[in-house]
């Protein structure tokens, strides 16, 4: 038996977190709302980004011929994020990764303030 095989989990997620990294930015998620977004060159939280506390719509795509597709879909990596309810539309850079933050990152995130 390999150590990838005793390892692997085949029921249900139920892992809540989780992080949308772009060029500048990563995302941080409990389920479909985004608790957190921190500025990745300093690593300062991001306390009044238009994306806190809001629930991700979707992703867009763009194709080569520079269309643009939403879908409401979690993103992947190669499309925007995209935030279409509770305040101005927010259409993200490209996702370069998909990623679990760890417990102490998870800790760290600011208090929400806006309710």
């Amino acid at each position: 038996m390999s150590s990838d095989s005793r390892h692997r989990y085949d029921g249900q997620e139920r892992r809540q977190h989780r992080m949308y990294v772009t060029r500048n930015t990563e995302y941080h998620f409990r389920g479909r709302t985004c608790v957190a977004v921190r500025d990745r060159t300093s690593g300062h939280f991001l306390d009044t980004h238009l994306a806190v506390q809001r629930t991700l719509s979707g992703g867009v795509k763009y194709h080569d011929n520079g269309t643009a597709v939403p879908s409401s879909a979690a993103p992947e990596i190669g499309e925007a994020l995209y935030f279409g309810d509770g305040g101005r539309e927010l259409v993200t850079s490209l996702c370069s990764s998909i990623e679990r933050p760890g417990r102490g990152l998870v800790a760290s995130y600011p208090p929400l303030t806006r309710g």
